[in-house]
């Protein structure tokens, strides 16, 4: 009697796992997106807003801290002008993400202009990769994504763009520590020089 219990009580456990529906294994999501502008245009088209959704989305549910946002010109115009353009489009995608509930302060979003281009042209190229902005999910706080290094050197690029043969000596010293652990004093020199200049000032969150 015990035997056809045991027994009756396997076929049961069996007929039970068999009738298991597998669990769905849920694909991790992208942390990297990038949405693309018409040429001169800092507007979104529908499909770039679809993507920002689900950059915004992929935020929300990966309990990331930040959202890095590149904006990017191809080396078509002036590089003031395109400077100006970048920072627009990255305003834009910014905007978007906290309607989709990403939170300002999590979000740091710099414009690059024709500099750090995602692929690298000669001038007056009209390449569709670099009409764009990239956005990235981060695990660091937003004020980090930038650091004071990164920051010196993209001043010092953006003083060499325009003034590539009339560098001062005070500036040259400030660029020369961008290089090294003193990259934090350089920086208001170099902010200084520019915006005496009147040269636009790279974004930094």
């Amino acid at each position: 009697m015990l035997r056809q219990i045991l027994v009756a009580s396997a076929a049961a456990l069996l007929l039970a796992a068999c009738q298991q529906q597998p669990q769905a294994v849920t694909a991790p999501m992208a942390k990297n997106y990038t949405v693309y502008f018409d040429t001169d245009k800092a507007t979104l088209s529908p499909e770039s807003v679809a993507t920002i959704a689900t950059a915004a989305n992929s935020f929300k549910a990966s309990g990331a801290r930040a959202v890095a946002v590149s904006g990017h010109t191809d080396t078509t115009g002036t590089a003031a002008y395109n400077l100006d353009l970048s920072k627009r489009r990255a305003a834009s995608v910014s905007a978007e993400l906290q309607r989709n509930g990403v939170p300002a302060g999590a979000i740091a979003a710099l414009g690059y202009g024709e500099t750090n281009l995602p692929v690298p042209t000669a001038a007056n190229v009209a390449e569709r990769r670099n009409r764009s902005v990239d956005i990235a999910i981060s695990e660091r706080e937003a004020a980090s994504l930038m650091s004071d290094t990164q920051y010196c050197k993209a001043l010092s690029s953006t003083y060499r763009r325009y003034r590539p043969n009339q560098i001062d000596e005070t500036a040259a010293a400030a660029m020369a520590r961008c290089e090294t652990a003193d990259a934090a004093s350089a920086i208001p020199v170099l902010e200084q020089s520019l915006t005496s200049m009147k040269i636009p000032l790279p974004a930094r969150s």
